[in-house]
């Protein structure tokens, strides 16, 4: 089936928060200062990016949808830096100009890809400062179908009750990126996106998928909104909704160059995608797949249009009718994945082992098992696991190393560690419609075959491509040595 992707440029999103000025000093640090113990970096070049609010409009504009931003700045030079920027993307500006504050600015000294030191620049505003908003944003809400309240609790957002209202007599649906400890204050909004540091601050420790979905539902009652997408870095996201099944995508593996603006990349491709009319378990997968384009940058980045499409049909492939995402999943989240899977009538594979360097066996293997249903799931033992059973100085790769690496399959749905040296307790939970193994035995030579012909399911042995050994691999480079 073919994936569609959003038109964009039918979208027309308004922002509105706090606006701020990320100023980069990249050069490079050779030497240590004979005044202090810190490095000298001679600055080689100043990079001035829109943060903040500004960040999440410039997102949006990036995608190709229409952008319109409004905050406060002070009456300076950065606002005319910030603008400037802004409008040279197409963000369509319209800011309240503080007389007595700055504009805030966050600088950073870059050196080697590393960020050495931060400096904040930022005096709160006024609290009747936003009331210079109001008449620069009714003009706005004419055309666009998406409010984004960006809070970083710097003041522009001092009463977000006032735009969730305004919002509601313009039928425009609420997405907030929240800050504090207190989200009484966005009660009626729609959706709200916060990470699982800020999510635990208002509901308290989470210590388990099944308790976070009960404090996200009572959570949701409470504030009186639709839904709550949870953002949990290494453990992906979570959407919460009232009276519907959660949905998870897991985190799809990158190398991590800077998290900075992950958070603004997030809540603008959901508010994009939304606003060119698609749903929302269709915008969460794009925003996941945004963010881990994202932390791939260094700095403050955005996502371009077609970089997002060309990564979401890479990672969404041929098969998938649904919005799920391949991705290395804990045990929970792979429970609740499978159970959705078979929800939709899906045929889940299950298989297993250690797939310490992967080859071209495993490949074709792992193709194999795949054909036999809808979903493939791949279980693999721990390091120690591995060690107990193939000896010495294995594994090669760690756990952490051969689950992005397999993450990365396109024949490979879920990817997960399990417990002790076999995965007996992990098919009786999961409970597979089938369970796959490469080898020259019958099926009652695989382990946990009677477990799933107890349940009702199948067991198929696979044949295995000769000569391709991880074990020969790593003997005949011991031998090359």
């Amino acid at each position: 089936m073919k994936q569609t992707f959003p038109q964009f440029h039918n979208a027309q999103v308004l922002v509105i928060g706090d606006l701020m000025l990320d100023r980069f000093y990249h050069g490079k640090a050779s030497r240590i200062s004979p005044e202090a113990p810190v490095p000298i970096v001679n600055v080689e070049r100043i990079e001035d990016i829109p943060g903040g609010a500004a960040n999440v409009a410039m997102n949006i504009a990036s995608l190709g949808a229409t952008s319109h931003l409004s905050g406060i700045t002070g009456l300076d030079s950065a606002a005319d830096t910030l603008k400037q920027r802004l409008n040279s993307v197409g963000v369509n500006c319209a800011f309240h100009h503080s007389a007595i504050t700055g504009t805030i600015i966050k600088q950073r000294v870059i050196s080697n890809h590393q960020q050495l030191l931060r400096m904040d620049f930022e005096s709160p505003f006024a609290e009747n400062e936003w009331l210079g908003l109001k008449a620069m944003v009714e003009p706005l809400m004419a055309t666009a179908s998406i409010m984004v309240l960006s809070d970083y609790n710097k003041g522009t957002l001092i009463d977000p009750q006032y735009w969730i209202n305004v919002a509601r007599q313009h039928n425009m649906t609420v997405l907030v990126d929240p800050k504090g400890d207190d989200f009484t204050k966005y009660r009626g909004a729609d959706l709200l996106t916060p990470n699982m540091t800020e999510f635990e601050a208002v509901v308290g420790k989470v210590n388990s998928e099944a308790e976070l979905i009960e404090k996200a539902q009572k959570l949701i009652d409470q504030l009186d909104i639709k839904a709550l997408l949870i953002t949990r870095s290494e453990h992906g996201m979570s959407l919460i909704r009232k009276e519907r099944p959660e949905f998870h995508l897991p985190a799809i593996a990158k190398e991590i160059a800077d998290v900075t603006g992950a958070g603004d990349t997030v809540i603008s491709t959901l508010a994009a995608t939304l606003a060119a009319g698609e749903d929302l378990e269709k915008a969460v997968t794009l925003a996941n797949v945004a963010a881990s384009i994202v932390v791939s940058k260094l700095g403050t980045a955005t996502v371009s249009g077609p970089e997002l499409q060309v990564e979401y049909q890479r990672h969404q492939g041929t098969n998938n009718t649904d919005h799920s995402i391949a991705g290395v999943v804990s045990v929970e989240q792979l429970k609740l994945a499978v159970e959705q899977a078979k929800q939709r009538g899906e045929k889940v594979v299950f298989t297993n082992g250690c797939f310490d360097i992967l080859h071209a066996g495993h490949v074709a293997y792992l193709e194999q098992a795949r054909a036999q249903g809808d979903r493939l799931v791949l279980a693999i033992n721990t390091d120690a696991s591995v060690s107990k059973l193939k000896g010495p100085g294995r594994p090669i790769n760690s756990a952490e190393r051969r689950l992005a690496v397999l993450a990365g399959l396109a024949s490979i749905d879920w990817v997960t560690c399990f417990d002790g040296d076999t995965p007996e307790a992990l098919l009786r939970e999961i409970q597979p419609d089938i369970l796959v193994k490469g080898g020259d035995y019958d099926k009652k030579g695989v382990v946990g075959w009677e477990i799933v012909e107890g349940y009702g399911g199948e067991v198929k042995v696979m044949g295995m491509t000769p000569n391709c050994s991880t074990t020969a691999i790593v003997e005949k480079i011991n031998k090359g040595k």
